[in-house]
């Protein structure tokens, strides 16, 4: 990134313009070279997806550091000239202090946004409590009003991530987090007509986010009917590369068949993208 004009204030303003009306896509890229190529295609903003490059280090999701997370937030941030929302767990922190720290780091990478979670990673209990949840909102809310830095808050109820798909509960929490200072609310794995239009009016006038991580019978001109201000699309992106190179070195491996590179990227494309 090359040109001075873009700077964390400049990408944070804009970012938080593209909230205030209409629908926009924020692709998830992994890795650099992901990023650049979402870049080129006209996309106005990128969001970091954990699981997407977890995988790309030989890692499951959620098995990154803070500090291999905000190394990759950085890489991001300074691959392109597009805000970046940062998928940050659940704030890398145990309580108040730690995840305020943590928060305070990610800000200084150059993110436009953070998003903090309430999965809580126990099988047995899955979700945090809601206080424990606003807790965590508040302390990233601290974070970020101290340093004066226009970051946007993003608070995430991951009912139906997590096998808990209770719409009401869903919406007690975003409309808890939304009072706790979250400027965007998330429902990671919410897909209906119903489920979508019930969060968009619960939390209004708070713009929606929605994961696209499947084929849905929606178009993103229906999903803007909605009244969703933002769709992301988390792990798919990369999902879909691996598939692609699962399903080649497969055939390689069994049958001995090449086939499977025909939907190739051209390597003189890729060159000329990235000199």
């Amino acid at each position: 990134m090359s040109d001075p004009s873009f700077t964390p204030e400049s990408r944070r303003a804009a970012f938080r313009a593209l909230h205030t009306e209409g629908c926009f896509v924020l692709p998830n890229p992994w890795d650099i070279g992901s990023a650049r190529y979402l870049h080129s295609l006209g996309f106005k903003a990128l969001a970091s997806t954990s699981s997407g490059v977890a995988w790309s280090l030989g890692r499951a999701d959620g098995q990154l550091s803070l500090d291999d997370t905000l190394a990759h937030l950085h890489d991001l941030a300074a691959a392109t000239p597009l805000p970046v929302n940062a998928d940050f767990g659940d704030g890398f922190g145990t309580d108040a202090t730690s995840i305020d720290a943590a928060v305070t780091r990610a800000i200084a990478t150059g993110v436009a946004g953070i998003s903090i979670e309430d999965a809580s990673a126990d099988p047995d209990q899955p979700l945090r409590s809601i206080d424990d949840a606003v807790t965590r909102l508040r302390a990233a809310r601290t974070a970020i009003d101290r340093s004066a830095a226009d970051v946007m808050l993003i608070g995430r109820a991951e009912n139906f991530f997590v096998g808990r798909p209770d719409l009401d509960d869903t919406i007690t929490r975003l409309r808890a987090y939304a009072s706790a200072g979250a400027d965007c609310l998330y429902a990671p794995g919410i897909t209906t007509r119903g489920q979508i239009e019930a969060v968009v009016v619960a939390v209004a006038p708070k713009p929606v986010n929605l994961l696209v991580g499947t084929a849905l019978p929606f178009t993103l001109q229906d999903i803007a009917a909605m009244g969703v201000r933002r769709v992301s699309v988390g792990g798919a992106m990369a999902r879909t590369a691996w598939g692609g190179l699962m399903r080649a070195a497969r055939q390689i491996h069994d049958e001995g068949r090449f086939d499977g590179f025909a939907d190739a990227a051209s390597g003189a494309a890729l060159n000329q993208l990235f000199r």
